[in-house]
């Protein structure tokens, strides 16, 4: 099963979870799992439009994803890794 890391801001829904283990063929299948197990994830890293909010960089086994990420496709020992980027003032 591909693995979800999960960054410290985006912990609450899981409770505190660093790692998530879900099924899907599809990174936006993967994200469903997720948010279908904790409630409330979702919508932290997917804008209501359906697509990736834009302050997450994705990555595949250590290589950033590009393009259409919410497609990518995921074989079952694929980690991936969210970095969200902070903004304040």
């Amino acid at each position: 099963m591909p693995v979800i890391q999960i960054p410290p801001p985006y912990r609450g829904p899981t409770q505190g979870m660093t790692e998530v283990d879900v099924e899907g063929a599809t990174l936006r299948e993967c994200l469903e799992a997720v948010e279908k197990q904790y409630p409330g994830f979702g919508p932290l890293v997917i804008d209501p439009a359906g697509n990736v909010r834009k302050f997450a960089t994705w990555f595949r086994n250590g290589d950033k994803l590009m393009g259409d990420v919410l497609a990518t496709p995921l074989d079952p020992n694929d980690s991936i890794e969210i970095i969200s980027s902070v903004a304040g003032g």
